[in-house]
């Protein structure tokens, strides 16, 4: 969908806001009595509901990410040639990485494999939690990408581009559809406390969309939202004339770049901020929670809370209307949770110990709410590994093979689409590229991926560009 090119608001309603002296709750109430019809509106946020191009299927994303890459024949992939010829030479073409560490010589999984649910999927023995529910997932085993390094990896699978600078996929979604709840984000990104991967908010970047779209940062620790508490007390007048100032200034900026979107977004955010001190309370509040929830995402223990809790706000978020949520895993000592470039056994039980019950937990609390259908949840990193070894026990990045699942959203459950050769190291049946996932993930959403623009540079950009990409929507997963 392309939308029109929003004009800048009238400033009378800001001047009034900023001048009144009382901050934050005269933003707050301004937002509440217009949204009883007591103030008169004089603009459009972009984060209004919008109407998608067909009928939709799912009405919010909730993205899972794993970033580090993680290892598709230790989890979701079982090779058995791969275990048969463990020690022996990949005999076959492979992509040289950058580390000199590697050594064509095939390393087993020391993992074991079983069958799960009706489906008869094979999940490896260090997710029995996902094992339990694999009648609900979708599993692409084909899935491959543009890049094996970990930054331009996690820039193509959120933004579809290799390169830094554009929009996250999250960012489109809520440009295309808005958001249900005008006291929250349309996109929020739940993160560990503790650190940012590698790319830090690259991942959540609107780039040249206008601000208003990229992903915003909610804590679990502190302060919700980051700047929202006024550093030391003024007194109102001088709060008044500070406001004045600042309005002169945001006026002059306005009229001397009338296309630059951040300033706006930013007054935009202000307001919303107020608001949203009164809309996060009810959320970050998780008292109303039943002990059999708590237990289920794994609340009370220590290796599952931080990663529990983020998997429970995403729930709790997009029952509040919120279009796009992004959950981070925990992080590490070099922020990349599944990049095991040694140490893939004991490295891969410790991640997994932390992110499988709660990764099921959503899904299943989900389920049982009704909201499965509606809700579509991707599990996913930016790549794969490889089967043979770096160091003595340890697999480097590999981007022409990976698996990710996705639950919910009209996917069909108890499904695995594609497949890799024998050794797991490319995808060689039904490939999936991250454009096609792209294409897929608009279309459970109402939105033609090929319709879906916005004018930047002097052309049409899109999610997918699909005359170079060659995107397609995958309607064999789909109903």
């Amino acid at each position: 969908m392309t939308h029109p090119q929003q004009t800048a608001p009238a400033f009378s309603r800001r001047h009034m806001l900023a001048t009144s002296g009382l901050g934050f709750g005269s933003l707050a109430l301004a937002g509440l009595l217009q949204e009883n019809g007591l103030l008169a509106a004089n603009h459009s946020s972009g984060l209004q509901p919008r109407n998608s191009h067909g009928r939709p299927k799912a009405r919010a994303v909730i993205q899972l990410f794993q970033n580090g890459g993680p290892s598709q024949m230790d989890m979701f992939d079982p090779k058995p040639e791969l275990t048969k010829q463990a020690g022996k030479e990949l005999p076959m073409e492979w992509e040289r990485t950058s580390s000199s560490s590697n050594r064509n010589v095939l390393m087993a999984t020391p993992f074991k494999f079983q069958k799960h649910g009706q489906s008869g999927m094979e999940f490896s023995e260090v997710i029995p939690h996902l094992s339990s529910i694999v009648d609900e997932l979708c599993l692409i085993r084909s899935m491959y990408t543009e890049h094996n390094n970990h930054p331009f990896g996690i820039n193509m699978f959120q933004t579809g581009k290799v390169l830094g600078g554009f929009p996250a996929m999250g960012s489109w979604i809520c440009y295309a559809l808005g958001t249900e709840n005008q006291n929250l984000p349309g996109y929020i990104v739940l993160r560990d406390p503790q650190g940012y991967n590698t790319s830090g908010k690259m991942v959540w970047s609107s780039g040249w969309l206008p601000a208003v779209y990229q992903g915003t940062e909610l804590s679990t620790l502190g302060s919700p939202f980051p700047n929202m508490t006024p550093t030391r007390s003024r007194p109102v007048q001088a709060q008044q004339r500070h406001l004045n100032l600042l309005n002169e200034f945001n006026q002059e900026h306005r009229q001397q770049h009338p296309h630059n979107t951040e300033l706006e977004a930013r007054i935009e955010n202000f307001e919303l901020a107020a608001r949203m001190q009164l809309a996060t309370g009810n959320i970050l509040d998780i008292s109303d929670e039943t002990s059999e929830t708590r237990d289920l995402y794994g609340l009370d223990e220590p290796l599952t809370a931080g990663y529990g809790l983020r998997c429970l706000l995403a729930r709790r978020l997009v029952e509040s209307g919120v279009r796009f949520i992004q959950v981070h895993p925990p992080v590490d000592e070099d922020f990349q949770p599944w990049d095991h470039h040694a140490d893939l056994e004991q490295r891969m039980r410790k991640i997994c110990s932390r992110v499988d019950r709660p990764s099921m937990a959503l899904i299943v609390d989900l389920l049982r709410r009704g909201l499965l259908d509606e809700v579509l949840v991707i599990w996913a990193g930016e790549f794969g590994r490889l089967p043979i070894t770096q160091g003595e026990a340890g697999r480097d990045h590999n981007r022409q093979a990976f698996s990710i699942f996705t639950a919910g959203g009209g996917f069909k459950g108890g499904q695995v689409h594609g497949g890799t050769d024998d050794f797991g190291y490319g995808s060689v049946d039904d490939r999936v590229s991250c454009a096609d996932l792209h294409a897929t993930l608009l279309h459970q959403l109402g939105i033609d991926h090929t319709q879906l623009s916005y004018h930047h540079g002097g052309r049409d950009e899109r999610l997918t560009d699909p005359e170079v990409t060659g995107a397609r929507v995958l309607h064999e997963l789909v109903s």
